[in-house]
């Protein structure tokens, strides 16, 4: 089974077109079945790949943006997130899931406000979703959050409840955070549309109240930190932002919950 960082590889350091271009050709050679979601505006084109697996009435949707912003090799905003979740697609894919639907979705123009998730909001029939997980900055860290949780949802306590399953402390090998002021990604499009979405991100634990402080107060954060943000941000949308960053474990406990997440849903 290829491990997440090396799926990560396929799309690190290549142009948003390129990396479109290879998870395609990625899942073609695997012989995934897939569907294409192609959008443009004024803005951008672009298409949105997705791969349902599982059988049942209701669905979850786990998102990865495949895009980068220019001049960033992409590769923990937003390469391992997909690196993950075709991860993950190899391990589901040995035991569906019966009693519900895993839709991977991996989106484009995320960078352009969300424009690809956005687009396929606006055209998919989406009666069906039970929740939504957009996975970004996955590949640094040993604490998961998932933040933009303003409700408490039945879906969110289905995934406080599946991370526990895992051992995991609230407060400490998770946090479950509000509303993020500046920093946003694909999930919040279809929040917008009244679906139970929610980001997932992976951060050191040593770096929890810097962090707090960087993402809740920007204004103070940035006057507090200046060039030297607290990781992951230290290379987010940076010409640091590459593979060597990466931590191998972090990839693999994130895959680890989102397998338990999808496991509640069996």
């Amino acid at each position: 089974m290829t491990s997440p960082l090396a799926l990560a590889r396929l799309l690190e350091g290549r142009t948003n077109a390129e990396r479109e271009a290879a998870l395609a050709r990625y899942l073609e050679s695997r012989g995934v079945p897939f569907a294409r979601h192609p959008f443009a505006d004024f803005e951008a084109r672009g298409e949105n790949l997705s791969v349902d697996v599982g059988t049942g009435d209701r669905v979850l949707v786990l998102v990865a943006h495949h895009d980068a912003v220019p001049g960033s090799p992409g590769a923990n905003d937003n390469a391992a997130a997909v690196g993950i979740l075709l991860h993950l697609l190899e391990r589901v894919a040995q035991a569906p899931p019966s009693r519900a639907r895993v839709r991977v979705l991996f989106t484009g123009a995320e960078e352009l406000g969300y424009l690809g998730a956005r687009a396929y909001v606006g055209g998919a029939a989406l009666g069906d979703v039970a929740g939504v997980l957009s996975l970004e900055l996955c590949g640094i860290g040993d604490s998961l959050v998932v933040w933009d949780a303003v409700d408490r949802t039945p879906f969110l306590e289905r995934v406080s409840g599946a991370f526990q399953g895992l051992g995991l402390e609230r407060d400490a090998g998770y946090h479950v955070v509000g509303r993020i002021p500046l920093f946003g990604s694909d999930h919040r499009a279809f929040a917008a549309a009244g679906i139970p979405a929610y980001g997932l991100t992976m951060v050191p634990a040593t770096q929890a109240e810097a962090l707090r402080e960087f993402v809740f107060h920007p204004i103070r954060g940035a006057a507090r930190f200046g060039l030297r943000r607290p990781p992951p941000f230290d290379t987010y949308h940076t010409a640091r932002d590459t593979g060597a960053t990466l931590e191998p474990e972090a990839l693999e406990r994130t895959a680890r919950a989102l397998e338990a997440v999808i496991a509640d849903a069996r």
